[in-house]
């Protein structure tokens, strides 16, 4: 069945699960801890994870590509995620 995808695609749509996976057991962690402050401990743990999938399902995806688009347009794709990084940036 994985023969059918191809291995960037699988790749990325495997890190997404896992991030989803990631963030099921953040909300069943924050229904078990039932205060508050722990709560918002275990949801600012997450800030780290989505960045860094993010991060890793470009990379994949940009590797992928790189033979097909230019290098100007990669720069622009490379600067977007790095603006989408600095505004969820911990102040």
């Amino acid at each position: 069945m994985f023969s059918l995808f191809e291995k960037a695609v699988l790749g990325m749509a495997l890190l997404r699960l896992l991030s989803g996976c990631i963030e099921i057991a953040a909300a069943m962690l924050m229904l078990k801890a039932n205060q508050i402050e722990k709560a918002l401990i275990i949801n600012s743990s997450l800030a780290i994870v989505g960045p860094l999938i993010l991060i890793a399902t470009t990379t994949i995806g940009l590797f992928s590509i790189a033979d097909k688009i230019s290098f100007g347009k990669m720069l622009f794709v490379l600067t977007g995620v790095g603006f989408i990084l600095y505004g969820v940036r911990n102040s």
